[in-house]
């Protein structure tokens, strides 16, 4: 699988492996999850990164768009939503070898007429060793350097700053919430700095993550904003479960994301909470709402839901690197 294809520059963050045409809508992507990975690592009960299949889904469309489905080499790829579910998180634990996974999907365009169209969907199921543990959605625009100028015109955004821009991180000088807080490992992985306001969090946008900014851009990626709202999902949940019910582990169980505007580089992204709710009992599902903001600009809106998988690990020493 060459990086191209999916739109990666690093071989090590290439996930998809190859693919096949089904049908005349239908594909069969392979791709292989490894058993560790610097951001996108197992979680304390041995589970796969549920964000390795949303970036596994981002990497097959892109692929299946490219390789089957005549969109051409260059196109800009614009996300507009993602929904995914993890309907049977015991097929995703990680063992002594990568774990295969087969998405199967259809391909959707807008409207009737495939070439005057830009966007498009694909709808795929998750299978593991033949057992469907999970589904998703994903919808994109894919359009030329003309067109896309034009957009971030249109959008208030820097629409003439070359692709090339020099890294750099957008901090506020607020503290970073700490690894464990947010189930993360390093330091440098915290995307979450701390807010005045009650519910309220900033995204730290660091251009240097060598996941996160695989390759130059000139707008906050779409995985950038999932690693946000899953991070503060990660925050809120477990901490609402301090007391009796402390040693209960949450897994993130599915993600509606629909992307509504280009996030800047040189405004600060405020994180909202707009609603926490859990069921019943703490051990059931856990419902949370965030929107990503800059100024009185919406960019993204979220709705996770966390389940319990199990007991929390006893606590290690968190990594200070």
């Amino acid at each position: 699988m060459t990086r191209e294809l999916v739109h990666r520059s690093s071989v090590a963050e290439v996930f998809v492996t190859d693919g096949a045409r089904a049908g005349d809508r239908e594909f069969v992507v392979a791709a292989q999850w490894p058993r560790d990975h610097a951001l996108y690592h197992p979680d304390e009960n041995g589970l796969s990164d549920p964000l390795l299949f949303a970036e596994t889904l981002r990497q097959g469309m892109v692929y299946v768009a490219h390789r089957h489905c005549g969109v051409p080499l260059g196109r800009r790829f614009i996300g507009r939503d993602i929904d995914f579910e993890i309907t049977d998180p015991a097929a995703l634990r990680v063992e002594g070898v990568p774990l295969s996974v087969f998405l199967v999907g259809e391909w959707t365009w807008d409207g009737d007429d495939a070439r005057g169209r830009s966007g498009a969907r694909m709808d795929f199921r998750l299978v593991v060793g033949g057992r469907e543990c999970g589904w998703g959605t994903i919808s994109m625009l894919m359009v030329d350097e003309r067109r896309y100028r034009l957009l971030r015109r249109l959008g208030g955004g820097a629409a003439d700053v070359p692709a090339a821009l020099p890294a750099r991180t957008a901090v506020s000088g607020a503290p970073r919430t700490p690894p464990h807080r947010v189930g993360r490992l390093r330091w440098r992985d915290c995307v979450l700095e701390e807010a005045a306001r009650p519910d309220e969090w900033r995204l730290r946008v660091d251009r240097d993550h060598a996941v996160l900014f695989d390759h130059p851009t000139d707008h906050i990626p779409m995985m950038v904003m999932l690693e946000g709202f899953r991070q503060l999902g990660h925050l809120k949940v477990h901490e609402a479960c301090d007391g009796p019910f402390a040693d209960l582990s949450f897994a993130l169980a599915r993600t509606t994301v629909q992307c509504l505007a280009f996030g800047e580089f040189d405004r600060p992204t405020r994180l909202v909470v707009d609603e926490c709710a859990s069921g019943a009992r703490p051990q059931e599902t856990f419902q949370l709402s965030v929107s990503a903001v800059q100024g009185d600009t919406v960019l993204a809106r979220a709705q996770t839901a966390w389940a319990c998988v199990g007991t929390r690990p006893a606590a290690a020493v968190p990594a200070s690197w």
